[in-house]
């Protein structure tokens, strides 16, 4: 009986190495660099925190341009890593092809649609979420003037900054957004000077707070409005910490969530395919209050964030998603 309990618990642990062999993460962020303090940086969160807790190391890649993310994703599953998640709409065409050459790998996109049976998309409402930030800005304007400034010119971009002036315009009907996108390519992600000029130019023109949707150029914005005492708005990660009492707060976009969930569900043999979409109800997109802004959230913007918050969940407050018909309305 004594030996025979020793091999059960042998075939159990043998089983149990099996099934943690059988995970082998792996990430490919967006152009712009792992430390962006955005939206890569919230890819590499959710990766540490499923090390921390699992023990698991996972291997991750940082592409410099379109090609190098093609390389990169099926090197990680021609090499038996499993999940691959990628973390950028520039890898759609790339997910769509190597998911097809290896049907047994487990695949997750970020901010992009792929209908493959062994892909989930995980895609977000950041109309919902700059409407709340939008919000923000409108109350706290003093010259009625607000601003932003976008990474590459494209709808998903776009769609930020249309949920941003919804939200202005909320509480400000005749509030003016002045918006200026960086660039056309991949480059438009990491270049902070040229979104601190775009930033200046805006302030310039009377606007007092500035929302960055534009990943490391973002810094740049946020450093010029602080170099100018204006506000400005972070996003994707929360980076009200980078200039406490600037930064009026951050439209947290939850990809450490998506990089964390694939993680954990192929460990847990948990997969599913599908879409994912997240918004406010879900707690996939937030305006952040912390420590480090709350002095700048007074009451009245208080009350107004939480009742956008509670209409959208509600249904009674309905964002215009940009992407649906490439517009925005005034």
């Amino acid at each position: 009986m004594k030996k025979s309990l020793l091999t059960l618990l042998g075939v159990a642990a043998m089983s149990t190495t099996a099934l943690a062999a059988d995970v082998k993460p792996a990430l490919v962020y967006g152009t712009g660099g792992k430390f962006d303090k955005s939206f890569n940086e919230a890819a590499f969160n959710g990766a540490e925190k499923f090390k921390k807790e699992t023990g698991i190391a996972y291997r991750d890649f940082e592409p410099t341009g379109d090609t190098q993310g093609e390389q990169a994703i099926r090197n990680f599953a021609s090499r038996g890593f499993n999940p691959v998640i990628a973390v950028s709409f520039a890898w759609t065409s790339a997910i769509e092809k190597v998911a097809a050459e290896f049907p047994d790998t487990k695949f997750v996109i970020v901010d992009a649609v792929v209908d493959k049976p062994n892909v989930r998309s995980v895609v977000y409402k950041e109309e919902e979420g700059s409407f709340l930030v939008g919000t923000l800005a409108g109350l706290a304007s003093k010259t009625g003037k607000v601003g932003f400034v976008g990474g590459m010119d494209i709808p998903l971009i776009r769609k930020f900054e249309c949920g941003y002036e919804q939200g202005a315009r909320s509480v400000k009907s005749d509030i003016e957004v002045f918006q200026n996108m960086t660039g056309t390519t991949g480059a438009a992600w990491n270049d902070p000077v040229r979104g601190g000029e775009l930033t200046k130019n805006q302030i310039d023109q009377g606007a007092d707070v500035i929302y960055a949707a534009a990943g490391a150029t973002g810094l740049g914005v946020l450093q010029t409005a602080a170099d100018n005492k204006k506000l400005s708005i972070g996003v994707d990660s929360n980076q009200n910490h980078l200039h406490p009492g600037s930064v009026l707060t951050s439209m947290v976009k939850r990809v450490d969530l998506a990089v964390y969930n694939g993680f954990s569900d192929v460990k847990a043999d948990k997969f599913t395919a599908g879409v994912l979409a997240l918004g406010v109800k879900e707690d996939g997109v937030a305006a952040a209050v912390d420590e480090n802004n709350k002095a700048l959230i007074t009451p009245e913007m208080q009350a107004a964030l939480d009742k956008a918050k509670e209409g959208i969940i509600a249904g009674t407050v309905k964002v215009h998603d940009y992407t649906t018909d490439n517009a925005c309305p005034k």
